[in-house]
């Protein structure tokens, strides 16, 4: 008997032993899983699988989760007393052992679990670059089949562990990330694997989520301001997600975390529509020759789970909090100070946080004794290099107006390479 069942938030409908399902009566609304178990407990195996709330059932491979511990660096420089790191990446000297150096990695063990266990034969997954490399990490590890899409645009930043030869990637020419989500929806149809579903996917929410039960675990309790850069917004929606639940277990506090998000400057849809209160993005927020002007592509989806039922907007009113916007300049000079004081390089996304977390200090919005966890989604990519080799990918390149025909042949050949 499975331990969780899986709700809509708007409706209430219940589903069970499905993968990556949509409620029928609500398609604006995010499904969330529901656990029999209203206690947390982290004693269950190694790394990420110790914890009990996730939508698996056994672990079929390894992984790694994330390491948090006080800041003596950063915390004392901005003149914080409480200030903790959740740091995703490589770091083995604090005990960081994430391969890819992103928490993505979280999600796409999950995913990849939670998919062998729903007999699901292989998944395609849309990705601007960090989520690319885990899937495409953990598919070789795991040996479960994926069909990697992402833009053109973003190879120039991107690396797989293993030659990409081992996974099939498509690179969009002529599209930003939200034209790759186009794509990947349509390869899923010729080939009639799962589109792996975005934030849709509760495995993909609960797997990001595991960066609050590891804060909480070493904490003791929640803590009173979390600190997150933002894309799609599915890892604060799992954050707010996970928080509920430890509300609910009674053990670890009584209050939301106050979530500060943010975005790279000129594209910050998600920070101009909050900064208007508003559910609704505009269309001149969105537009993709904003993307080319920011550092962090990674960030770049014109598709965030922002406005639909669950979605960061409802995150951002039930926790209270924050967005902000941080330009070029401030990401670059974060992620020096973050490796000046805590002696760690951090990826541009998680200079983006680190800004954010500047802004909030110098404009008096936090408390500095209360207790801060800044989420550095990504680090350790130097330290990494020094001693493992990386690959470039080498994709299949397409346009996003290619037919299905022709993009049905020329996959075809690598996927029995595959």
């Amino acid at each position: 008997m499975s331990h969780f069942t899986i709700r809509c938030r708007k409706c209430g409908k219940e589903l069970k032993e499905v993968y990556c399902a949509f409620c029928e009566h609500c398609l604006d609304s995010l499904l969330v899983t529901v656990y029999k178990d209203q206690l947390m407990r982290d004693d269950g195996g190694e790394g990420i699988w110790r914890f009990n709330w996730l939508p698996v059932h056994s672990a079929s491979f390894a992984q790694a989760g994330t390491v948090v511990y006080r800041s003596e660096g950063l915390g004392p420089r901005l003149g914080l007393s409480n200030l903790f790191i959740s740091f995703n990446g490589y770091w083995p000297e604090r005990g960081g052992h994430i391969a890819t150096c992103t928490f993505k990695e979280f999600e796409a063990a999950v995913v990849l679990q939670n998919a062998i266990e729903n007999e699901v034969t292989g998944l395609v997954v849309a990705s601007a670059g960090n989520t690319a490399r885990a899937f495409a990490h953990l598919s070789v590890v795991s040996g479960f089949p994926v069909v990697i899409v992402v833009p053109k645009m973003c190879l120039q930043e991107m690396w797989y562990l293993e030659s990409s030869s081992l996974v099939p990637t498509v690179a969009v020419a002529d599209g930003d990330y939200s034209d790759s989500i186009d794509v990947a929806r349509r390869i899923a149809g010729i080939f009639g694997f799962p589109f792996e579903g975005g934030v849709k996917n509760i495995a993909k929410r609960d797997g990001l989520g595991i960066t609050i039960l590891e804060a909480v675990s070493k904490i003791g309790n929640l803590p009173d301001h979390y600190f997150q850069a933002v894309g799609s917004g599915t890892g604060a929606i799992g954050v707010w997600e996970m928080s509920e639940r430890l509300i609910s277990d009674g053990r670890y506090g009584t209050r939301l975390p106050t979530l500060h998000l943010a975005q790279n400057l000129p594209f910050a849809p998600m920070v101009k529509a909050w900064d208007r209160k508003s559910r609704q993005l505009l269309a001149e927020d969105l537009r993709p020759e904003l993307i080319g002007e920011i550092t962090t592509r990674v960030l770049s989806t014109r598709y965030p789970a922002y406005s639909m039922q669950g979605g960061v907007f409802d995150a951002m009113t039930a926790c209270g909090g924050q967005m902000y916007g941080v330009v070029n300049e401030e990401v670059y000079a974060a992620m020096e100070l973050f490796e000046e004081t805590e002696g760690i390089d951090i990826v541009p996304a998680a200079g983006v946080a680190t800004g954010a977390l500047r802004q909030a200090v110098a404009a008096g919005t936090i408390d500095r004794d209360g207790v801060i966890l800044l989420n550095i989604t990504g680090g350790g990519e130097e330290r990494l290099g020094q001693e493992r080799k990386t690959h470039d990918v080498e994709p299949v390149v397409i346009s996003k107006t290619t037919p299905d025909r022709e993009i049905e042949e020329k996959l075809c050949s690598i996927l029995k390479r595959s």
